[in-house]
Formats: C-alpha cells, sequence, structure tokens
C-alpha cells in the first residue's frame, strides 16, 4: 500500500522529505550509484537530487521504509528516518 503524507502549508504542498530537505545526505557508494544510474557528471549528487525533490512537478510517496520522488525522468529513493538518499534511476518509460 502506497500512502502519500502531505501536509498544506497555505497554498504549498509540504511533506516530510520536503520539510527535511536539508538532512539530505548519501553515502560515497549512493553516490557513484546515482551518478551511474542516472548517467549524470556532477561530482555532488546531493544537491542534484534536492533539485530534482524540489521541482513543482515531482510526485512524492512514503511506501514502507523508504521515499520516493518521481521527478521528470528520475526516481529518487531517500530512506525515510535517516533522509540517507539510497538510490536514483531513470524512469521507465
Amino acid at each position: 500500500m502506497i500512502q502519500e503524507m502531505v501536509l498544506k502549508r497555505g497554498n504549498v504542498k509540504m511533506n516530510g522529505l520536503i520539510q527535511n530537505i536539508d538532512k539530505l545526505h548519501t553515502t560515497e557508494m549512493g553516490a557513484a550509484r546515482i551518478k551511474r544510474n542516472c548517467e549524470i557528471e556532477t561530482d555532488d549528487v546531493v544537491p542534484w537530487c534536492k533539485e530534482r525533490i524540489l521541482e513543482k512537478t515531482t510526485k512524492i510517496q512514503i511506501k514502507g521504509k523508504n521515499w520516493y520522488a518521481a521527478a521528470g525522468n528520475y526516481i529518487i529513493t531517500v530512506n525515510a528516518y535517516s533522509y540517507t538518499i539510497i538510490t536514483a534511476h531513470k524512469a521507465k518509460a
């Protein structure tokens, strides 16, 4: 079961992932996996992921222990407790 946790603050939709966006981090292995899976050249994947998550069209949902952010052509997976970016990959068409 997929559950979307959203709080409304004025006209802006907020959820736990957005509220804690500054806590996002990843491991060395996670960064390498994200760069490889998404075919990106940046050395710092955390800001790249934050930008994608904060896009207005991004769909965010929580399933079990992870947040899933569908941002454009990418899906970013974040641990809901530690805010560790686990992986990101291109969405299947």
